[in-house]
């Protein structure tokens, strides 16, 4: 059996971002005139997800941790990679780790149709030179919960779960 491998999104030491595409020419990243940049509103966030509005939309920030990051499309989840010796071991605890997962407070994230995750000091205009992953959602409203877990002695890892929810 041939095993793909996943793709991961890594920040530069501040937190990971998801930008609708249709709102991308509206984050400025680090770069602005405004006395507080786009950036520095992502690091504001306190706890391991946020909503920041970007243009008629929001972004969804990673915060807490600058983690390397994927998104398993087949768990509507991203995780989080904090402690593990491969990513064949990361993996395969994301089934338990969901299934035992305390999650956080919930947030409503309203989503136009694709995002792109990246380095949230990246300008939305240069994101091709940030290496995004384009993560393709159905437009609506999302349930948005997040959790650390340690599914072995060894493993520890983030999950931020999307849901999309009814009506």
């Amino acid at each position: 059996m041939v095993r793909h491998r996943v793709r991961w999104v890594e920040s530069g030491g501040g937190p990971l971002i998801a930008v609708p595409e249709t709102v991308l020419p509206f984050w400025a990243g680090a770069d602005g005139d405004e006395t507080a940049s786009d950036y520095d509103r992502a690091c504001e966030i306190d706890g391991p997800v946020g909503l920041l509005p970007v243009g008629d939309s929001a972004a969804l920030v990673l915060g807490d941790e600058p983690a390397a990051t994927a998104y398993l499309p087949d768990h509507g989840t991203f995780v989080r990679w904090c402690a593990a010796d491969s990513e064949a071991e990361l993996l395969s605890g994301v089934p338990s780790a969901l299934a035992t997962a305390e999650w956080g407070e919930e947030v409503r994230w309203k989503v136009p149709g694709p995002v792109f995750l990246f380095d949230s000091a990246w300008p939305g205009t240069e994101t091709e030179r940030a290496a995004p992953l384009c993560v393709t959602l159905t437009p609506g409203a999302y349930g948005v919960r997040a959790a650390w877990v340690s599914p072995g002695p060894e493993t520890w890892l983030g999950l931020v779960q999307l849901r999309l929810l009814a009506g």
